[in-house]
């Protein structure tokens, strides 16, 4: 079972995300924001259905401005696909499970 990690600084996104050996969904996102919430869950089914081929990562936009700023990041919640450090896909909104993973070329497993 996959856990969700958090990083809101930019050396934990720099470890946890650019030099991750596995595919890394980002969740941009803030405590105060609606969307977010309702995505959350969905983000959980993810993590868990992809175990250890794909890592989960939510970054707090207040928290880690710095980074949200480098990728662009203007909406939330913004689930971003990193592979081998760089952004491939991104998808904006809440939505389900499979929509995140269409958006951002994941299989289904």
């Amino acid at each position: 079972m996959s856990t969700i990690t958090h990083a809101d600084d930019p050396a934990t996104f720099d470890l946890e995300v650019l030099q991750s050996t596995v595919p890394v969904v980002v969740d941009f996102w803030a405590a105060w924001c609606g969307p977010c919430r309702m995505v959350s869950p969905e983000l959980e089914k993810l993590a868990e259905a992809h175990g250890g081929a794909v890592k989960v990562v939510k970054v707090d936009v207040d928290a880690n401005g710095t980074i949200a700023q480098r990728y662009g990041i203007q909406g939330i919640p913004t689930l971003a696909l990193f592979r081998d450090g760089q952004q491939v896909a991104s998808s904006v909104g809440a939505k389900p499970r499979a929509a995140i993973e269409a958006d951002l070329g994941l299989a289904s497993a």
